[in-house]
């Protein structure tokens, strides 16, 4: 194709057809003009896009990385991380409809651990946004631009941290959030014994943990009969070293 440097060339030349064809051309680019070509990547505009590769089909294991680290992440621009969300958010959907295709074929479905690898990633992703909303909300308005919270008692009687919104209306006169969010009260009985029993089961759960860090601890000493005190003492802070060592469990097969 003639360029416009050539057209004009050209045309100062005594070649009547030549003058012609770049007059013409000269007026196509104006009414036309030439615009640099977008490179984009290739697309599937079709359900292709809910599967994984075709190579993949059948395959015991497939190979996969990491998940994106909040370190990564961290360096990367706010418009390379939007893009990465719904890069992230592709692939949790075709995994989905994976598992869910491999479940209804009674087929094994490789590598189950992409979909906690995604959901990771996107939990990093949303983290680093979140510190970068709050680092520039502080630096504009001495704020986090959080929505507030606070903890409050459920039904069960334990804590647990209520998102507040904003309504037009006050809760007072508000009856869908009065629907929505009855007042309970948790100092019934049945509540109060719920309370008794779960401490006890979380009493007999941290001492049954610290039983059996003696034990090990015991073992220790039975099996390594210099090993460090302090090393020990250090992994099972909970523990004492001192006296577990001193006890018949510490000795093992072997007579002082």
């Amino acid at each position: 194709m003639l360029t416009v440097s050539l057209c004009h060339n050209l045309a100062k030349m005594s070649l009547p057809s030549s003058l012609s064809l770049c007059q013409r051309h000269i007026q196509m680019l104006r009414k036309h003009p030439i615009q640099k070509a977008i490179h984009t990547s290739s697309k599937l505009l079709d359900l292709n896009e809910f599967f994984d590769s075709p190579k993949n089909f059948g395959a015991e294991q497939v190979r996969v990385g990491r998940s994106w680290r909040k370190e990564e992440l961290r360096v990367k621009s706010s418009s390379d991380l939007h893009k990465l969300w719904y890069v992230l958010l592709k692939e949790q959907n075709m995994l989905k409809t994976m598992e869910h295709e491999c479940k209804e074929k009674f087929i094994v479905f490789p590598n189950p651990e992409r979909i906690d690898k995604v959901q990771e990633s996107m939990e990093n992703l949303e983290d680093v946004i979140r510190e970068r909303n709050v680092a520039y909300f502080q630096l504009e308005t001495t704020h986090t631009g959080e929505r507030p919270a606070e903890l409050i008692d459920n039904a069960f009687g334990l804590k647990e941290v209520y998102t507040k919104s904003e309504y037009d209306v006050p809760k007072e006169l508000n009856k869908e959030w009065q629907k929505n969010n009855p007042v309970i009260d948790n100092r019934t009985l049945a509540v109060k014994k719920f309370l008794v029993l779960l401490k006890e089961k979380l009493l007999k759960k941290e001492y049954a943990k610290m039983k059996n860090e003696e034990k090990e601890v015991a073992q220790i000493f039975a099996t390594y009969k210099d090993v460090d005190v302090e090393a020990v003492q250090e992994k099972y802070p909970d523990v004492d070293v001192e006296e577990v060592r001193q006890s018949d469990k510490a000795r093992g097969n072997w007579a002082p």
